[in-house]
This record gives C-alpha cells, structure tokens and sequence, in this order.
C-alpha cells in the first residue's frame, strides 16, 4: 500500500501540486496537513500517516522539505518508518533509494540542507525585526485602551469596581481590564 503525505506551512499555501504528484504516483491514502514546519510535534498527518505503515508499504512524500525541518527529524522519521518494515519514496528526489545505506546517506545529507535553509530563514527574519525595532516600529497588536483609558480603568479599580463593569463601559473583554492590575 502506497501512503502518501503532503504539507503546506500556512492556511494561505496551497496543497494542489503536492496532491497531484501524490495521486499520480497512486497512493492509496493521502494525509494532508497545514502546519508550521517548526515544530517537530506540530504535524499530526504525518504522525497518522507513519502508523498507517504495514510491512512492506511505502510513504510517500510530495516533497522531503516539507516532510521534515532537520537532520534528526528526517533520519527519525526514516527510522520510524523502517521500524514498521515499510519504506520511504520521496517524489521530488527520484533518484534516491531510501532502501540502500547510500540512499539513506544522501537523505541525511539533504535534511541537514533543510536544517540550514530553516535557519538562515530564521536569522534573516530575526535580522528583519531587529532592524525594524531600530527604526522604531512597533510589534504586536495595538492595545485595545488608550493610556488614558487604561489609567481611568486602574483608578476605577482601585475604587473597588469589578473587572467586569468596567470592560463593560470601554467595550472589551474583562480580562483585558483584569491585566491592568499587573501592569
């Protein structure tokens, strides 16, 4: 049995490509997910996906990249699926044989390349912000009181008025009133 596994980072990527390649290489089952690559605890599908495995299935993935963010990660998620006597084919690197020890190597070596491109993304992005805070931007959502709303709320408080009644007058939530008191 052929199980395939596709994923997109954001609910605004699309799974198009990667289901078609999956569909036509004839997976029987295909698990689709849209999750942060980040996490390596954040990708239920491809979890599912690994147990599915019998012996002698084969998971297919769409794209390595996608399946995993880092050396380790790949080489457990090889591991994982070798434990459950199934194989891994992956579409986008057709010449690698995930059933011999030189295949397996060159796999490692590619989820280190992912490891690296996860990286620079994130020290490129951590850069971005540190320039924009030296320009003065301001991160975060805009605070839903103004300074002067939110000193009458803490006064009004301090007068023994509840959370709630003053949400109520300035229209928000009472727990945006209530972290007031630890401010």
């Amino acid at each position: 049995m052929k199980i395939g596994y596709a994923r997109v980072s954001t609910t605004a990527q699309n799974l198009d490509r990667q289901i078609g390649a999956l569909r036509a290489a004839k997976c029987d089952e295909i698990f689709r997910e849209r999750a942060s690559g980040k996490s390596l605890k954040g990708r239920p599908q491809l979890e599912l996906a690994i147990d599915a495995l019998g012996h002698g299935d084969v998971l297919v993935i769409a794209e390595w990249d996608r399946a995993t963010r880092s050396m380790l990660d790949g080489i457990s998620i090889i591991q994982r699926v070798a434990d459950r006597e199934a194989l891994v084919k992956v579409l986008d690197r057709p010449w690698l044989d995930l059933t011999t020890p030189m295949g397996k190597g060159i796999l490692a070596f590619l989820s280190a390349l992912a490891e690296d491109e996860r990286l620079r993304i994130t020290r490129r992005a951590n850069e971005g912000r540190e320039a924009a805070k030296a320009k003065g931007v301001k991160f975060g959502r805009k605070p839903k009181l103004t300074e002067h709303q939110r000193q009458i709320a803490t006064d009004r408080m301090s007068k023994g008025e509840s959370a709630r009644a003053i949400a109520k007058d300035f229209g928000v939530a009472h727990t945006t009133i209530s972290r007031l008191r630890s401010s």
